[in-house]
């Protein structure tokens, strides 16, 4: 048996995905976000969190996902990458659990249209359930990172 693994699972589309809960700084309700000039179409502005710019991110958009409109259920994880605190748009925060590593196996070349590359693995979880485990490393490359970065000004 491997190690247990803190995960925060929230929803794009009908998908569920995780993000270890340690990468999580906070999860906060959608609130206005002021739009950047000149940014890629996925990074949609900053919002203010108690004083700190924090650059905001729609994962549907970096997936190449269609996007929705934003309901009630819509949050902003908000994670840390190295020094730089994201924001993420997702459809819904739904839940806090516990993986076992050795039920996570590597990922498809394509999963639902999203790259393998930003993926850590999948998480099989019983009952048919899937979770999707994101690299954060890779949803934000190096370059958005410097360009996001710029934007904490």
């Amino acid at each position: 048996m491997g190690e247990e693994l803190k995960v925060i699972v929230f929803a794009l589309g009908k998908e569920e995905y995780g993000i270890e809960v340690d990468k999580v700084r906070t999860i906060e309700r959608l609130s206005p976000i002021t739009r950047v000039p000149k940014t890629a179409t996925f990074i949609k502005g900053v919002i203010n969190l108690r004083g700190v710019v924090v650059p905001v991110i729609d994962l549907r958009g970096r997936f190449n996902l269609s996007e929705t409109e934003h309901t009630e259920h819509s949050r902003i994880i908000v994670v840390a990458v190295g020094d730089l605190e994201v924001g993420f748009i997702v459809d819904s925060a739904n839940d806090v659990i516990d993986i076992d590593t050795d039920t996570i196996d590597s990922p498809p070349e394509i999963v639902g249209g999203i790259k393998a590359k930003y993926l850590r693995g999948i998480a099989k979880l019983g009952e048919g359930r899937l979770l999707i485990m994101l690299n954060l490393s890779e949803v934000l490359n190096k370059n958005e990172i410097i360009q996001l970065e710029q934007l904490e000004v």
